[in-house]
């Protein structure tokens, strides 16, 4: 009864009618995270960057989606393909922890001070373990990880 005409349909297609604007939106996102990449080198756009604020708002919304598994696989299978990180707060924590391996490759200890300019942020993080590691609020795993490259926890220890 209210189907259209093929006719209508091409001619629909022929001026760049969008059928499924839901579609459409997650798509222009989506070209806009690509291109975000290009430009940044990685995916990871804050909700707090100005310039940004809405394509991290979108983002947020994706790592919700996935959290509650509500996110298509087609759309999972292209984030991915882009290097999406899924959880930043993980991705911060390995990165920080690369660093240090570095850092114990180079120097041969984990001493990291928060003093040294050009290790500041590093020695930070290291602090921050150190107290959560004291609080027992850091995860086992995470432990493991620092244990197995010998970071002392206890200052005092270091002397």
């Amino acid at each position: 009864k209210n189907a259209l005409s093929s006719d209508r349909i091409q001619q629909l297609n022929s001026i760049g009618f969008i059928w499924d604007s839901l579609e459409h939106a997650w798509n222009e996102h989506f070209k806009q995270l690509c291109a975000f990449k290009a430009k940044n080198g990685h995916c990871d756009v804050s909700q707090n960057d100005e310039q940004n604020k809405c394509l991290g708002q979108w983002i947020s919304y994706q790592r919700t989606s996935y959290k509650k598994k509500t996110l298509r696989s087609d759309r999972i299978q292209q984030l991915n393909s882009i290097g999406f990180i899924w959880d930043s707060l993980e991705h911060a924590w390995n990165e920080h922890f690369k660093q240090l391996c570095a850092f114990k490759a180079k120097n041969g200890h984990c001493d990291v001070s928060q003093n040294d300019e050009q290790n500041k942020c590093l020695g930070q993080w290291i602090k921050k373990q150190r107290t959560s590691y004291k609080k027992k609020t850091l995860r086992s795993d995470r432990i493991q990880q620092l244990n197995s490259i010998d970071l002392v926890w206890d200052l005092c220890d270091l002397s």
